[in-house]
């Protein structure tokens, strides 16, 4: 699927860094979590729609971690 030239895979990739972005304009930090984790996780899925899992890894991998960091913290909060 393309729409104005952009792939559907690089559009999963700009709403992840959207979200991390997003992530780092709150203010309450379990909301900052949570946006973060919906990034993290829309990252793993990019990784996978990438050509080669050789070429995802590192993305797939460096945001499973962050996830599960959020995941740790958020429920150590409550």
């Amino acid at each position: 699927m393309d729409l104005l030239g952009i792939s559907g895979t690089e559009y999963v990739g700009y709403l992840a860094s959207f979200m991390v972005l997003l992530s780092f304009t709150m203010k309450d930090v379990k909301k900052l979590r949570m946006v973060n984790m919906a990034g993290c996780i829309l990252f793993v899925i990019y990784g996978f729609l990438m050509p080669t899992l050789r070429v995802g890894l590192p993305i797939i991998i460096a945001n499973a971690a962050i996830l599960g960091v959020n995941m740790f913290y958020l429920a150590k909060r409550k």
